[in-house]
């Protein structure tokens, strides 16, 4: 199957047609951020940018420039990556360092287990 790939104005068009609430960006460094804010005739700029973003990939640098900007970052992984073999489980003030820093956390999962830790 051949990449579709939309055109750059696809998400004002849909927000234009009430298909979606606000734009939204995953994984936009401050460049790639840059470069949508600079846009001419920029419509309307994303609300928030989903990163990976934990106390071990604090994300500080982008998290300032976006604050400057009013975009939101949403930290996916707030509590560090399996494959790096991360102890934020038993950290309890890691969502809190999140919350205070004014990141929204998704903590998630796929096991029961987990989402019931994640809960607590």
């Amino acid at each position: 199957l051949p990449l579709i790939i939309p055109p750059p104005q696809a998400p004002e068009t849909c927000k234009d047609a009430g298909l979606t609430k606000s734009i939204r960006v995953s994984n936009f460094n401050h460049k790639q951020l840059e470069k949508i804010l600079n846009k001419p005739g920029l419509k309307y700029k994303p609300v928030c940018n989903q990163v990976e973003c934990h106390p071990y990939l604090n994300q500080s640098k982008l998290l300032e420039f976006c604050k400057s900007k009013d975009i939101l970052i949403v930290a996916y992984s707030p509590l560090g990556v399996k494959k790096q073999n991360l102890v934020l489980l038993q950290d309890p003030v890691a969502l809190r360092y999140q919350l205070q820093r004014g990141v929204v956390a998704l903590a998630k999962s796929f096991s029961e287990k987990r989402i019931k830790e994640n809960f607590q």
